[in-house]
């Protein structure tokens, strides 16, 4: 097989707990050089947190592995500091077509109105996401140990300890906090005895990853039952460097070492893509997949996230996306805690929002898989009903499922949040991810999103900056002094000359998708989902909602 891409192999040094010495307390250790535990760790320094990040192995991840990254999680990259290399290498999408045989029986297009900063989707080697984030991390400042397994953990009721195997001996460290993103099957999960339920799903899948030139569309295409695999699916996507990631279901009963010999490999590429076609197979591994989660995600100075957390099908791109959202959510309220700033149970709503987003994510992928490998008599009629209508009856089509593809979860349920008191219309309830917009800072072009960072803040809406009355100007700029900051940040349609920060929004898309009038403000949590909103202004409100979104709570 071919690579297209160089393993680069990370050094081992000598940790320098095995020289001796009293052992050393560290505010956060994070397990796992992944997608999910580098988030996490660039997250925390982002945030003024010492971290250190253990892993087990010394290079990043063989095979493309995960490969579609949704708008929100390259909106997460962005504030990292790495989403621009993931952008510009990989392959951007919107739209993707579901086909029964030779047919096409539906679409979407996961950006159906313009004015957002980044695509749909990205599609792009793991390989290539881990090397960012790597750098980025150690830019950041993170202690990162390569190949320094944890083989043992202890929680206690202010700490947990743990024990380190590394190529130059066993050392003791402990952590304040734990955050724990060793993947799917999670040693130090089971280290701790803690249970993971849900269901596997009996069947079996080839990942072909295909070096070839091309000229297919850069758009998700699923086949059922097509004449080159018959009676089967079929998934195709574009990656960087000219490769494509092929898909091929092949049943349960198929042997998973057999299949992965090239002599089985390439007949199947070979009827798919035409004899003529050259091509070189990159990688090649067959999986099964299941869809399960951990009752709790805390439990006392542990926290677990990603895979490790809860696991589904890939159909959907919810796995590295959702790992990644997990710690967009906790970073921000460790920092609170750590800082004596919330209580510890502000840590309790991390399980409560992100399993309310894992039981969203399973349920939406365990209906898919369903669908593509449906398991009954049934189930099958149904399904080859309903793709078979699609051809012809566009109600049919909406029932079609090759995999909901990956969205943020609106967390309309959480604790967090202060519910409206006034009518407002649109998506951006409390709870949701925040919507961008194109806006201007300074008469330059800019986004919405990239303005709000990771802190607090305050969206205010008005017609003319320069309008706003000195008072409204000082009370703002006033709660960027209270003990959990929140900075204010002007929208307006017109420019003028004011204290606050300010953006203008000349095409009025932000307006829109906030349903914003002037005088309208938003609380924005610093994982940039709605807290609060308010058709006017008062300072208490948003005092008492900053308490209601930081654990707390005030009395009314």
């Amino acid at each position: 097989m071919h690579q297209t891409y160089t393993y680069q192999k990370f050094p081992y040094a000598r940790p320098p707990e095995l020289n001796g010495g009293a052992v050393q307390r560290h505010p956060l250790v994070v397990i796992g050089c992944g997608p999910v535990g580098l988030a996490a760790a660039i997250d925390a320094r982002q945030h003024g947190i010492p971290v250190l990040l253990l892993d087990d192995d010394d290079t990043v991840s063989v095979g493309s592995r995960g490969l579609c990254y949704a708008k929100r999680t390259l909106e997460i990259l962005d504030r990292l500091g790495c989403g621009d290399p993931v952008v510009n290498k990989g392959v951007g999408w919107d739209v993707g077509r579901t086909f029964l045989r030779d047919d096409e029986v539906f679409n979407f297009n996961l950006r159906p109105q313009p004015g957002f900063k980044r695509p749909g989707m990205v599609n792009l080697q793991q390989y290539y996401l881990e090397q960012y984030m790597v750098q980025r991390a150690l830019d950041a400042g993170v202690g990162i140990r390569w190949k320094n397994k944890v083989v043992s953990v202890q929680t206690h009721d202010d700490h947990v300890s743990l024990q380190v195997d590394t190529p130059g001996g066993v050392y003791a460290v402990e952590a304040d906090w734990l955050i724990v993103c060793d993947g799917a099957r999670s040693p130090i999960r089971t280290m701790l005895g803690l249970d993971i339920e849900g269901r596997v799903f009996m069947d079996r899948f080839l990942i072909a990853d295909v070096l070839m030139k091309a000229d297919f569309p850069a758009e998700r295409w699923f086949w059922f039952d097509p004449p080159f695999h018959p009676n089967q699916s079929v998934l195709l996507h574009r990656e960087a460097d000219d490769v494509y990631r092929i898909d091929f279901q092949l049943g349960w009963d198929a042997d998973p070492e057999e299949e992965k010999q090239p002599e089985k490999v390439i007949p199947r590429i070979k009827a798919m893509l035409g004899d003529d076609r050259d091509f070189t197979l990159e990688w090649v591994s067959v999986y099964t997949f299941q869809c399960r989660r951990m009752n709790a995600f805390r439990h006392g100075r542990c926290l677990f996230a990603g895979d490790a957390a809860h696991q589904v099908s890939p159909f959907g791109a919810r796995g590295a996306n959702s790992g990644v959202q997990d710690s967009d959510n906790l970073l921000w309220k460790l920092k609170l805690v750590l800082d004596g700033r919330a209580p510890a149970h502000l840590l309790d709503t991390y399980s409560e929002e992100r399993g309310y987003a894992a039981d969203e994510n399973i349920l939406n992928s365990t209906r898919s898989t369903d669908f593509i490998t449906p398991k009954g008599a049934v189930s099958k009629t149904f399904r080859n009903a309903v793709l078979e209508l699609s051809r012809e009856l566009p109600f049919a089509r909406k029932l079609v499922n090759s995999g909901r593809l990956s969205v943020p979860s609106v967390l309309s349920t959480s604790s967090l949040n202060t519910p409206d008191c006034e009518s407002f219309a649109g998506d951006m309830v409390p709870g949701a991810p925040m919507d961008d917009a194109p806006v201007s800072i300074d008469s330059r072009p800019g986004w919405l999103i990239d303005q709000v960072g990771d802190r607090f803040r305050a969206l205010y809406f008005c017609d003319d900056a320069g309008a706003i009355p000195e008072g409204m100007q000082l009370q703002l700029q006033g709660m960027g002094d209270a003990s959990i900051p929140v900075e204010p940040l002007v929208i307006a349609r017109k420019a003028g000359t004011c204290r606050l920060k300010t953006v203008v929004d000349g095409e009025g898309m932000a307006f829109a998708r906030y349903d914003a009038t002037p005088g309208t403000l938003y609380l924005i949590r610093p994982d940039q989902h709605v807290a609060a909103r308010w058709r006017e202004t008062e300072v208490s409100r948003v005092v008492a909602a900053v308490a209601r979104a930081t654990g707390n709570f005030i009395q009314e």
